[in-house]
């Protein structure tokens, strides 16, 4: 038996029922942490909605569970195909996330969530900092100035992971004796690195977190921060697969084509001979046509 306050006899809380719906698949989440790089992770705190919200929420005159299943799967995909987007920000998810601070700088960017972070103004910092696996370093790219190009050999791997090490230790020594010496934890925390983890419950609705990933999982973002969409994606994958597959298919995998592209490409399938000079694109234009045709 339970008595008002939710306990049975023994005192013991045996939790609450709950009328809203759930998500076998995602409710491991919930009792779940997911490693991320060295010592980061992204642990799902709640959620609202599932597919069938998405569908209620679009077909606002009619109760939950009227149409057939696969009627059901066939309107997400309408709704992904011709950006409808408002049914999706119907449902929400929560996120414990523990990152590096540059991480979070890049994260940040993605206005449309609510964010509390963990402040360095009450808490002191645990000593972990973000070192790169071997593997993840490279030298700068040479035609693109946000990216990287070839890894570095071994050598010069050991070389940079020891500055990066030896920087981050020194710089968090001289945190904890700033802090042992009385000054304000304010003041104390303004010379670590960005590779200091911080960590944050970042909240956001479904549509601006298909956003974030259909940016974050693409080749081209940064490694650090792919690592984190691509345990996210996981997450989004039990809690609303109906939908990631619709995402999947038509922004993961799908390309978007301009009127000037659709205009060379028509010219293309009529049997011209249509080239980078005569297509009337810009060189990148250009190129990104013919990678999404396979032909670059």
């Amino acid at each position: 038996m339970q008595d008002d306050e939710g306990q049975d006899k023994a005192g013991v809380e045996t939790g609450t029922l709950t009328l809203r719906p759930t998500v076998a698949a995602l409710e491991s989440w919930l009792v779940e942490t997911h490693p991320v790089l060295d010592h980061g992770f992204v642990r799902v705190i709640d959620y609202m909605g599932d597919d069938a919200a998405v569908v209620q929420a679009a077909r606002v005159s009619y109760g939950r569970g009227t149409k057939p299943g696969r009627a059901d799967a066939a309107l997400i995909r309408y709704l992904m195909r011709h950006r409808h987007t408002t049914p999706f920000e119907m449902c929400e998810i929560k996120y414990h996330v523990k990152l590096p601070i540059f991480v979070a700088r890049q994260w940040i960017r993605h206005r449309t969530a609510s964010v509390n972070e963990i402040s360095a103004r009450y808490s002191i910092l645990d000593r972990e900092f973000y070192l790169p696996a071997p593997s993840a370093l490279a030298a700068q790219a040479a035609d693109n100035r946000q990216g990287r190009d070839r890894p570095l050999g071994a050598d010069d791997a050991a070389v940079v992971l020891d500055l990066l090490r030896d920087d981050a230790s020194r710089c968090h020594d001289h945190y904890e004796a700033l802090l042992e010496s009385g000054l304000a934890r304010e003041l104390a925390r303004i010379n670590l690195t960005l590779s200091t983890y911080t960590q944050w419950y970042w909240k956001i609705d479904l549509h601006n977190l298909l956003h974030f990933l259909s940016l974050r999982l693409d080749a081209h973002a940064q490694y650090e921060i792919r690592a984190y969409a691509e345990v996210m994606a996981e997450s989004v994958k039990a809690w609303v697969p109906e939908t990631y597959a619709a995402f999947a298919d038509y922004l993961l995998g799908g390309a978007a084509f301009s009127a000037p592209m659709l205009a060379a490409l028509r010219r293309m399938l009529a049997g011209e001979a249509v080239t980078a000079e005569t297509s009337g694109l810009g060189r990148r234009e250009w190129q990104e046509m013919m990678a999404a045709l396979g032909r670059d």
